[in-house]
């Protein structure tokens, strides 16, 4: 199958996102093409979480995993290490006092 480029995946969850009425940004432009996607979501109340995709090698299966989670300012200055390294990732902001990020959802892995 083939895979989609990151610029699609990354525009096609910020119009989900828009749909829900769920405030997102693109704070870091990646790769349009290969790089990966890390999304922050910002709860409005001092503390974040990150989530970035994983690949199961034993099924086969992309499921998206919380990397850490935390106080904001913690969780932004770990995305920015991430970013000294990775030149190519996308961060995107979701902003949602409910804590929602809508990467559990269909056809988000």
């Amino acid at each position: 199958m083939p895979r989609l480029t990151a610029r699609f995946w990354v525009d096609a969850y910020l119009a989900r996102l828009r749909f829900q009425d769920i405030p997102a940004f693109v704070t870091a432009h990646g790769d349009d093409t290969a790089g990966a996607v890390l999304v922050k979501l910002n709860t409005l109340d001092g503390q974040a979480r990150a989530y970035q995709r994983s690949f199961d090698l034993m099924t086969g299966d992309r499921t998206w995993v919380e990397l850490l989670a935390g106080p904001d300012g913690a969780v932004e200055a770990s995305i920015a290490r991430q970013r000294q390294f990775d030149s190519d990732l996308w961060v995107i902001e979701v902003e949602d006092r409910q804590g929602r990020h809508l990467l559990d959802e269909p056809g988000l892995d």
